[in-house]
């Protein structure tokens, strides 16, 4: 298998989620509240054993050595991109809410003790409690390193967090948040700690935000919050890397997500002007519709084939992985973004109705060109990538001056 094909298995299972979402999980989305977490739905993920897949093969630390060197064929990053895409293409709400759940209680499974691990790792596996990770901040959105909310010591092992999180995916319904917060000022980046936060912690309080995207997104204030250094989650200090080390994991599939909800906008384009009567023939039969067409489905595959090679090298255990998951992330969302808004285009005014499929994804995929680091960031981080892969410019030869 290489990262430019899948394999008959992995075909076959892609095809079993579509089925899946389709008939189990989309009838208990429709029950959903928007803006509501929609715990049966998160249980029924655990049910299905979809959840216990965000975590296969990771070990403390999150290292690819944890990892297998060979995973199975619907294992690792990849089978995480091939799970996320399949959903997305049938029921967005089932996929957002596993992916969620993963990114909340990833950390956990990276870098958790046994007893966070056993205490609220098992349950958010099972469904049975929502997880939500909390880094940004209502002044530190895609510059992380720049988180404000303090961790000042009281005691030993013990300290008060006092600030904001904000834009929160789950929050205030999540059971536990991943909470990144500053225990050494002036450090940047090297002076996070990450902790592992219960929501009925005393101090702790959130307000939902009313925001485009249609999952639970929230706001949350820590007033004097305490936590000890059970509730650490890896190192003093050390919690920017947790932050990474998780975003760098997800990344290459929410690039999968927008290529799923990318093919579904396709797939609807293409039963609608194959079937739709104009202009004395099939819309299909227009050149500038069927071009378009041809451009959508050209990036739709050019934006998987970049998330699988991302996800793949994930896998391996190869050093750039910072890079290729933003190419990754960059591609596909921004491909995503367009499919969609083309698939819109080309449907006309039904595709604006409430309730029809364009319509929702319209909603849905304005989100992810932002969440876990901008267009803008990725870019700054592709860049920033290369440079550093390039050798030291040799200095120039001493030029004797001319007479």
């Amino acid at each position: 298998m290489t990262a430019f094909s899948l394999d008959p298995e992995q075909t076959a299972w892609c095809a079993e989620l579509r089925a899946l979402a389709d008939e189990r999980l989309r009838p208990l989305a429709e029950k959903g509240e928007p803006g509501r977490v929609n715990r049966p739905l998160v249980e029924a993920l655990g049910e299905l054993g979809l959840l216990d897949r965000l975590f296969a093969g990771e070990g403390p630390g999150g290292s690819a050595a944890a990892r297998s060197p060979a995973p199975p064929a619907t294992s690792g990053a990849l089978g995480l991109c091939l799970l996320r895409e399949s959903l997305a293409y049938a029921c967005t709400e089932a996929e957002t809410a596993l992916a969620l759940q993963g990114l909340g209680a990833h950390p956990v499974a990276a870098y958790g003790s046994a007893r966070q691990r056993e205490q609220w790792l098992a349950p958010a596996r099972a469904g049975r409690a929502v997880a939500a990770f909390a880094l940004s901040e209502p002044g530190a959105g895609s510059d992380a390193a720049a988180l404000a909310l303090s961790a000042v010591p009281d005691g030993a092992s013990s300290w008060r967090l006092t600030g904001e999180k904000c834009w929160i995916s789950n929050a205030p319904e999540a059971d536990f948040y991943t909470v990144f917060a500053r225990t050494t000022p002036g450090a940047g980046a090297r002076g996070v700690t990450a902790f592992l936060v219960p929501a009925d912690r005393a101090g702790l309080t959130g307000t939902p935000l009313d925001m485009l995207s249609p999952h639970p997104i929230g706001a949350l204030a820590f007033d004097g919050v305490t936590v000890t250094g059970d509730d650490m989650l890896g190192e003093p200090d050390r919690g920017f890397r947790v932050a990474m080390t998780t975003l760098n994991r997800f990344r290459p599939s929410v690039g999968a997500f927008a290529v799923g909800m990318a093919g579904a906008a396709l797939d609807a384009t293409l039963a609608h002007t194959a079937g739709r009567d104009a202009f004395g023939g099939k819309l299909k039969d227009l050149q500038a519709v069927a071009h378009q067409v041809a451009e959508m489905a050209t990036r739709t595959e050019a934006a998987r084939l970049m998330v699988h090679a991302a996800a793949a090298a994930y896998d391996r255990g190869e050093p750039d992985i910072a890079r290729r998951a933003a190419m990754a992330k960059l591609i596909a969302t921004e491909t995503a973004q367009y499919v969609v808004d083309a698939a819109v285009q080309l449907h006309g005014a039904r595709a604006l109705q409430r309730g029809h499929l364009l319509e929702h994804l319209y909603r849905e995929v304005r989100a992810p060109r932002i969440y876990e680091g901008a267009s803008e960031v990725q870019r700054t981080i592709i860049a920033k990538e290369l440079y550093a892969a390039q050798p030291a410019p040799h200095p120039a030869p001493h030029e004797e001056p001319s007479a």
